[in-house]
């Protein structure tokens, strides 16, 4: 199976995410991950969807059948090779009196990790980085008592040399100060 990475540019409208998953649905197409967020543009949002397929046609079909929604304002299909993505993680370390103590050394210098947060029974930890480096540092964490671990949805940008700006439509865009 191949990764792909969808973006979309999208209208910030309500309901707009339960009619994108519907096309999914439909499509018998499992969404791996999924992060939405306003982009540099006010009223304008992006959604970064990740997904597993064999078939490259299908997959053409289903950014075709999204481009017919009409908030959205445009939608790119993406390999790993052809964009800069990332994710992030945090995990929740148990540490209480008389256990193994943590090598925060080789957690900041082997696997670029650091503690974000250090309660008297516990610590947080977050790491960036794609799946492979996480689930390394996963590995790695096993020896403690792992409480809690969460990962978001993957960040992308396109490796070509355009921005947003020249995928919408001509307009006065306002941007966040």
């Amino acid at each position: 199976m191949t990764t792909y990475t969808i973006c979309i540019f999208t209208e910030n409208t309500i309901g707009l995410l339960n009619r994108i998953t519907i096309i999914f649905t439909r499509r018998r197409i499992n969404i791996e991950s999924l992060t939405v967020s306003e982009t540099e543009r006010k009223g304008v949002s992006r959604f970064t969807i990740v997904i597993k397929h064999e078939s490259r046609e299908e997959v053409e079909k289903l950014v075709r059948q999204i481009r017919k929604i009409v908030e959205v304002m445009a939608v790119f299909g993406y390999l790993n090779d052809e964009i800069v993505y990332n994710e992030i993680a945090l995990f929740k370390i148990s540490t209480p009196l008389g256990s193994k103590s943590l090598d925060v050394e080789t957690i900041n210098k082997k696997y670029k990790a650091w503690v974000v947060y250090w309660g008297l029974d516990y610590v947080v930890i977050e790491k960036t980085g794609n799946d492979t480096d996480i689930f390394e540092f996963f590995g790695y964490l096993k020896q403690y008592e792992i409480l809690e671990f969460v990962r978001s949805g993957r960040v992308a940008v396109g490796k070509t040399e355009k921005g947003l700006v020249e995928y919408l439509p001509e307009a006065e865009w306002a941007y966040y100060l």
